[in-house]
């Protein structure tokens, strides 16, 4: 596991790093990839918890499925992924096409395209962890805030949230 760092450090030109860091070669792909995987954990962030959060606390028929359908990218190979985003967000893809016909978006080849992949990847770990947590957590925290006078989304937000927060 650490080979591939250690031949990183090893071939690294350490006479040249200060120039090779502040050059715009670096600076530009460093800013995008923080700015596509802020971006990504967001929209993971935004759709993941309350998709973790119904997969915890409730039993519906089709939740299984739900949970196989979230996990399914951490085992696709790489590019078996990325075909299956182009197959439905290319310019002929199940939504892609109607994407591209209604409204002029496109996604293939863009910063947007990297985000989508990049939550695609990042999502089944986000949902599978956060659902662990709210299956751990003590629903008697929530129960004692709405005797309190909190309501559910109070109570979600101020007692749900912070108690899984380390999660």
């Amino acid at each position: 596991f650490a080979l591939p760092f250690v031949g990183l450090f090893w071939r690294a030109p350490w006479s040249r790093a200060w120039e090779i860091l502040r050059s715009t070669d670096l600076v530009e792909p460093l800013r995008l990839s923080l700015v596509t995987s802020l971006a990504a954990t967001s929209i993971a962030a935004v759709l993941g918890i309350p998709l973790a959060w119904v997969l915890a606390r409730h039993g519906f028929p089709g939740r299984s499925l739900i949970r196989a359908l979230c996990t399914l990218s951490m085992v696709l190979p790489p590019v078996v992924g990325g075909v299956a985003l182009f197959f439905a967000l290319g310019r002929r893809g199940i939504v892609g096409q109607w994407l591209d016909r209604w409204w002029g978006i496109t996604f293939p080849f863009t910063t947007n395209a990297v985000i989508i992949a990049q939550a695609f990847v990042a999502m089944p770990f986000l949902v599978i962890t956060v659902e662990a947590a709210f299956r751990q957590l003590d629903h008697r925290y929530e129960d004692a805030a709405r005797t309190l006078g909190a309501g559910n989304w109070y109570a979600f937000r101020r007692v749900t949230l912070p108690t899984i927060r380390p999660a």
